[in-house]
């Protein structure tokens, strides 16, 4: 392969295999950057599009939880990250799920992954101008407005992957929640946001974390995460009263779900004390609807918020909360199992026979950063 061009998996349909195509690099324009992909782990989001549970456009590049190394920049002005440093060749980044214009109406109204001209990693058809905008290749090209954040070299890779979408998803949840230092924050769902959510309630000093799964082998790891108490949900278990139990009798000042069941939904709005707040973050797929009781939601002043990805300075929190707090948690740990770009097919089919929060996928044609010319 000639240093013109890469290869890539990619996704025609599900129930197809995921072919390897060469791609030429592209033609940088100021404010884009191509970087050297060197992991990406499969999100759940992923599984449910490559199973043909969510529609995107194909053919694709599958693939968003990304790090690499910047290979080349866009003439003009001097690319810099969200703090506002230099970017450099060679340099160890992540960057945002998506890139905004910053001038739209929902960019001008604190929504920019709403943005009208919003490109998105991981979901763009390869016919377009950003055919390498996923994970599963050897490039990725970032367009303008993307939020670049800067690597430790210490932070490992299985660490620092899922730092651009659960982890800052997770930052974002509980923005949108709002305080939650001493306070009962309930969480439903033990995957991976669920458990990077234990673990940042716990820095956060949470009174109490309290999570909730149909998984018993997920909930057995929960409490490395930070979980205080952890509530096996079966078919009739009344988990608004045990959460009472656990919270004097109030219930919890936080919810969070991270499954996107609609009974779980219902179960965290149901757990919420006088005035508690909850955040639905999972339901990112078609699920049948939920039954809410309006007379409840005014006379116990309950709010409800959804939640989709986030804001740059989300994404910046989530990497300082790793770079900080990740020898604390055992975060490599729920990546389960590493593949080569060319086993993307196996590795997807491996995250799903085997429930694992995470898998890793890896270049195998690697090599150390050099400027393109």
């Amino acid at each position: 392969m000639s240093r013109s061009a890469c290869c890539a998996a990619v996704f025609t349909g599900p129930g197809q295999p995921m072919k390897q195509a060469a791609f030429s690099l592209p033609e940088l324009l100021p404010g884009e950057a191509l970087v050297k992909v060197t992991c990406c782990t499969a999100c759940g989001s992923d599984l449910h599009t490559w199973q043909g549970h969510r529609s995107t456009p194909l053919p694709t590049i599958l693939g968003h939880e990304i790090i690499g190394r910047i290979a080349a920049l866009g003439t003009g002005q001097a690319l810099r990250a969200h703090d506002g440093s230099p970017l450099s060749i060679g340099q160890r980044v992540t960057w945002s799920i998506m890139a905004s214009c910053g001038s739209c109406f929902y960019c001008e109204h604190g929504i920019p992954q709403k943005c009208i001209k919003l490109v998105k990693y991981g979901h763009e058809s390869t016919n377009g101008r950003f055919a390498l905008s996923g994970g599963l290749g050897e490039y990725c090209h970032l367009a303008a407005g993307t939020t670049i954040i800067p690597l430790g070299e210490a932070l490992p890779d299985e660490v620092a992957c899922p730092a651009n979408c659960a982890t800052a998803t997770v930052a974002a949840a509980f923005r949108t929640a709002g305080v939650y230092r001493n306070r009962n924050v309930a969480i439903f769902g033990a995957g991976a946001l669920g458990l990077t959510a234990c673990a940042m309630a716990k820095v956060g000093q949470a009174a109490s974390i309290i999570l909730c799964d149909i998984d018993a082998e997920r909930l057995k790891v929960a409490e490395r995460f930070g979980a205080d108490h952890r509530i096996r949900i079966e078919h009739e278990t009344d988990v608004p009263r045990l959460i009472q139990a656990l919270t004097m009798q109030r219930g919890a000042d936080i919810s969070l779900d991270f499954s996107g069941a609609p009974s779980a939904m219902q179960q965290a709005i149901a757990s919420l004390r006088i005035g508690g707040i909850a955040v639905l973050i999972g339901a990112v797929f078609h699920t049948p609807p939920i039954s809410l009781d309006p007379e409840t939601l005014v006379r116990r002043m309950i709010t409800i918020r959804g939640l989709h990805n986030y804001v740059p300075q989300d994404l910046a929190d989530a990497v300082a909360f790793l770079q900080e707090h990740h020898q604390a948690f055992p975060f490599g740990d729920l990546v389960s199992a590493s593949f080569e770009l060319a086993d993307a097919d196996a590795a997807f089919r491996y995250a799903i026979e085997h429930r694992s929060p995470r898998v890793a996928i890896r270049s195998e044609s690697f090599i150390q950063i050099k400027p393109l010319g």
